[in-house]
């Protein structure tokens, strides 16, 4: 009995694996709706739930071979592979942000037209909002990875589609704005509003005020000091990229440089204060004899 139990696992793990195949080989859908990657079937549900303590072996063995797709630079097959490994390890927070890194960046720009990186993009943006955080809802790194996709995937030109994506995403809010209804954005009014009256009033259409809002909801979430130093700096990122458009943010900018220079001194971080300062006029706040900010 000893010897059967190990070895009916690995009869499933190659069960497992032999759909996983299959659903990589299968005629992929001609819908071009926005979530370009097919979540895996029932019969795929199954097996994997037999799997028990080999779903550790199993995602493994799909991270070794999503290794090689990607060294081949076979991204599509590896948004199929990545799919699988969010299904294995839903609460591991660095396989979501794979995945969805993998979408927005890897396979939206194999695309020939900003219409189908635009999908790709979405679907990126979706398998966080609609899967990564509602199974991880106090992870912090995942927070900073939406802001970071929202950040610079849409909210900057790193992309020469940037223009298209936000132009998309602009429609996505305004819609919601006209209906009243965030859920497919995930945004809540009340905290919206907080946002607002924390960091100055956001134009909510663009994708850099949805970026902030995730920074903020995960610096609530971070207990660890480098958690919390990197949903900081997303937070002062975005910030800076704002007021280059509007100087108005420009001091609230500031202002989370230094409080992040505060928690976690750093010299480069002390050299962009003063860069930044100086390019928009500001004069930082030096400490008071009790070492605290004037």
């Amino acid at each position: 009995m000893k010897r059967f139990l190990p070895s009916f696992g690995i009869v499933l793990l190659f069960a497992a694996l032999g759909v996983g195949a299959w659903f990589l080989q299968r005629p992929k859908p001609q819908s071009r709706t926005e979530m370009a990657v097919p979540p895996p079937s029932p019969a795929a549900e199954l097996i994997v739930a037999g799997l028990g303590g080999f779903r550790g072996l199993a995602a493994e063995v799909i991270w070794f071979r999503a290794d090689r797709l990607w060294d081949e630079g076979r991204y599509g097959e590896l948004a199929q592979l990545a799919s699988w490994l969010t299904f294995l390890e839903p609460h591991t927070a660095e396989i979501w942000s794979y995945a969805a890194w993998n979408l927005a960046y890897n396979v939206s720009v194999a695309m020939s037209t900003p219409s189908d990186r635009w999908r790709w993009v979405r679907a990126g943006v979706r398998l966080l909002l609609d899967d990564g955080l509602r199974l991880n809802p106090t992870d912090p790194q995942l927070y900073k990875a939406l802001s970071d996709m929202l950040r610079f995937k849409l909210g900057s030109n790193s992309d020469d589609a940037a223009s298209y994506y936000r132009a998309r995403w602009k429609e996505l809010v305004v819609a919601a704005q006209t209906s009243g209804d965030w859920s497919a954005l995930r945004l809540v009014p009340e905290t919206m509003r907080a946002v607002d009256a924390e960091y100055g009033a956001q134009d909510w259409t663009h994708p850099l005020a949805s970026a902030l809002y995730w920074a903020h909801l995960g610096l609530a979430c971070a207990r660890t000091p480098d958690a919390h130093a990197d949903l900081r700096e997303a937070v002062y990122q975005t910030l800076m990229m704002e007021a280059n458009a509007d100087p108005r943010f420009a001091p609230r900018a500031l202002a989370e440089m230094q409080t992040a220079m505060r928690e976690r001194p750093h010299p480069q971080l002390q050299e962009l204060i003063k860069g930044f300062s100086n390019r928009h006029g500001l004069v930082p706040a030096q400490p008071d004899g009790d070492g605290k900010r004037k």
